[in-house]
């Protein structure tokens, strides 16, 4: 049961990593990396690990551990959390504990007798690994923007937290967690990792949502706007906006912005979205509401409904003006006005 298991799961793990590689360019850079990373130290985990190798019996291929895919996973939450482009050189340090569990492997392949010093070095390469493990399990539970990846990373990131337990036990000489011992924990592992390879595979096939943060392509690559310009048009825009309160038109679009500051319609979208992150929409809607709250607190307003002052400042709807109200404030017009009170 367990080869059946092995051999769908490399196969499965093959046809993934050669789609995703084939794909790359897609994806952006550093999360691609680290998430194929990850993907192919378990497979190279589950073709050869020391206990359960598919290819020779009693094997010692050390560097096909599993602690190299707890490293790139932890690494990848990492980065696919704060959104970095660039892989941060100091970073590399965290495959330290990996460096030093290797070489310990190494030197333990040769050696007759257990020493202490080495013993002490491998449990802290372990621990290590449960800390990583720890860390990526906090940062699922405490990140916002959530990842498919989650639901196949918490029981992963549990088994071998308890694994690593394991190992630590052994090394001490206590009784191990039996339903966690190298046997029922490839097991489980390769179960799990069997359904992660065919969820990627259906992912790829389907066409659905993004496996991975894809690149933004720069649309404005072939610009000819100069630095000068769009410090010229910025202030501009605020400027229409915050003296001329275009803003209470509720009809106003990109084109009577363009028209009234004699800017072209497509330089206007870019100064907006490349150098003030921001859209066209969201950049009045921001005026529209702050003006809305300015004259909310203002009491000669109070005999006005909410969507009557809405109205006034450029809104046309009231789903549209809800939803952009708490878009912004986190809270609905109802319940800022409370809040006042």
């Amino acid at each position: 049961m367990l080869k059946t298991l092995q051999i769908i799961a490399l196969l499965q793990g093959v046809f993934v990593l050669s789609v995703l590689f084939i794909n790359r360019r897609e994806y952006k850079k550093t999360t691609f990396w680290l998430l194929f990373g990850s993907l192919l130290s378990v497979l190279l985990y589950i073709a050869g690990d020391d206990e359960n190798n598919i290819f020779l019996q009693d094997a010692d291929w050390f560097l096909f551990d599993s602690s190299l895919f707890v490293t790139f996973l932890f690494l990848f939450f990492r980065y696919y959390k704060n959104e970095k482009k660039k892989f941060a050189k100091l970073d590399y340090l965290f495959f330290l504990p990996n460096v030093i569990y290797f070489v310990i492997e190494g030197i333990e392949i040769g050696m007759v007798e257990e020493n202490l010093v080495i013993e002490i070095f491998e449990i802290a390469a372990e621990l290590a690994f449960v800390v990583y493990l720890l860390l990526i399990i906090h940062s699922i539970i405490t990140t916002r923007k959530k990842h498919w990846i989650i639901y196949f990373a918490i029981p992963i990131a549990v088994l071998f937290a308890l694994s690593s337990l394991n190992d630590i036990l052994k090394t001490f000489e206590v009784a191990e967690l039996p339903l966690f011992n190298d046997q029922n924990f490839n097991t489980y592992l390769l179960l799990v990792v069997a359904f992660l390879f065919y969820f990627i595979a259906y992912k790829l096939l389907s066409k659905g949502k993004a496996i991975l943060p894809k690149t933004k392509t720069n649309k404005y690559k072939n610009s000819n706007l100069n630095s000068a310009l769009i410090e010229q048009y910025k202030l501009d825009l605020v400027h229409s906006m915050e003296i001329d309160k275009l803003y209470l038109n509720g009809k106003l679009s990109i084109h009577d912005v363009s028209s009234t500051l004699t800017i072209p319609r497509q330089y206007i979208s870019e100064v907006l979205n490349e150098h003030m992150d921001t859209s066209f929409q969201d950049f009045i809607n921001r005026y529209r509401v702050e003006e809305f709250i300015k004259r909310l607190k203002n009491d000669q307003n109070d005999h006005f409904t909410l969507m009557g002052v809405a109205t006034d400042v450029g809104f046309n709807s009231k789903s549209s003006f809800n939803a952009t109200f708490k878009k912004f404030k986190g809270l609905t017009p109802t319940e800022f006005k409370k809040s006042l009170s």
